[in-house]
């Protein structure tokens, strides 16, 4: 019996075993899910834990409700890949394949930053794993007043809105809480501009200045003093912070730079449209693994799942790979105030605006404000446990469509 094997279990990695089970012949193909944690994290609910919206069970689910009958899941950690081999190396045995599709994510490096550990969790708080955000929602629960500093240490990183959304729904909580005039709000980057796409930044800036929140750019991280609260960039500029919340360099899984299938920070060489491994082949990458230009996010493992398991495919009955991929991002982005922002964009076109998903209809508003964008966000995460992770159907095209887009000049 030939075999796939797929290494995690997040959304790319599930959603690619659910909609590749549908397509291969069960008494011809055995596929196989590999991972070491039996959780499934909702990671776009990590962002809410920290002001007290969710809390860490809501965004936690046991991977088995989601691996689909005739998918075997292997409670594992790899360690290594062989290409040449076609074998995956784990920590219990080895493991053969016909094809691989790595769909391993990404995770936080903060001992990358000079000094960023000397205060981890103190005045040092991140909300890029459920325990940093548990931590912060602690700590920002009596906090009263002075200077949080959200700092951006490089790029790439996961999910790029999400700095932008949580600096928003900061100027609410502190709101909320009667101390917004006690407590100062700034965003640090090393982009010059708030978001890497030109016309939603110039959204997202007109946000940050109404809710008076400072952005400074252009400032590259070099070390963090924890004695002093202050971080300071490679040119010796100074922040002074009382609350820091870090988004530390991102890396993709260790065994890939084990393995010399990755670059330095451990993310594999992508075909940014077929979403084949450029140097081996039988591997296919999904997800936050990959070094494709676009955001590492839920939604872009989806529009991804399909165009892998397709070339998968095709690859199997001696065709070509199709160039599918497009770069496609769909993004909510929580203001405040049950409102949110909507942002739909590919490797070529930036956001515009317009109406999602139907042309004309929506129902919700793209590069604008709205309240039925807040109820979108947070009807998400119904969408994400329920239809997206079980593969079915949804009404967003693979590739992005101008379909409902205003093309105008700004």
């Amino acid at each position: 019996m030939k075999k796939v094997l797929i290494l995690g279990s997040g959304a790319g990695g599930t959603m690619v075993a659910t909609k590749l089970r549908r397509e291969l012949s069960e008494s011809e193909w055995k596929i196989s899910i590999i991972d070491n944690d039996e959780m499934h994290h909702y990671q776009p609910g990590w962002l809410f834990i920290p002001f007290g919206v969710y809390t860490a069970e809501d965004c936690m689910k046991p991977k088995r409700e989601f691996i689909p009958q005739g998918v075997e899941f292997i409670l594992d950690e790899v360690v290594g890949v062989s290409p040449d081999q076609r074998q995956v190396e784990c920590k219990k045995g080895k493991y053969s394949y016909d094809w691989l599709v790595i769909a391993s994510g990404c995770r936080i490096v903060p001992q990358e930053v000079e000094g960023m550990m000397d205060d981890w969790r103190g005045n040092i708080h991140d909300f890029y794993t459920l325990d940093g955000a548990v931590q912060l929602q602690k700590k920002l629960r009596y906090f009263k007043s002075g200077r949080v500093v959200l700092d951006i240490a490089e790029l790439p990183f996961k999910c790029p809105v999400a700095p932008i959304e949580f600096v928003l729904m900061a100027d609410w909580f502190f709101a909320k809480n009667g101390v917004r005039d006690k407590v100062e709000i700034e965003f640090v980057s090393p982009l010059g501009s708030i978001f890497t796409k030109p016309v939603a930044s110039r959204k997202f800036g007109e946000f940050a200045n109404l809710k008076d929140v400072k952005f400074t750019g252009n400032f590259d991280i070099a070390q963090v003093n924890a004695q002093e609260k202050t971080i300071e960039s490679h040119k010796g500029d100074k922040i002074p912070y009382d609350l820091l919340i870090a988004i530390p360099p991102n890396f993709g899984a260790q065994f890939v730079a084990d393995s010399g299938i990755g670059d330095p920070m451990c993310y594999v060489d992508t075909d940014h449209f077929t979403l084949k491994a450029k140097k081996y082949d039988h591997i296919y990458v999904v997800g936050d693994a990959t070094n494709v230009p676009t955001s590492k996010a839920g939604a872009v493992a989806h529009y991804e799942s399909d165009t892998v398991v397709e070339n998968l495919v095709r690859e199997i009955d001696g065709e070509e790979p199709r160039a599918t991929f497009d770069g496609h991002s769909t993004c909510f982005i929580c203001s405040g105030y049950e409102r949110a922002l909507l942002i739909d964009f590919n490797y070529q076109t930036e956001p515009l605006p317009g109406k999602f998903p139907f042309p004309g209809l929506g129902p919700f508003d793209l590069l604008g404000e709205s309240t039925l964008n807040y109820y979108g966000k947070m009807m998400f995460k119904w969408v994400y446990w329920n239809l997206m992770l079980k593969g079915s159907e949804l009404p967003l095209e693979n590739q992005m469509t101008m379909a409902g887009k205003m093309r105008q000049s700004f």
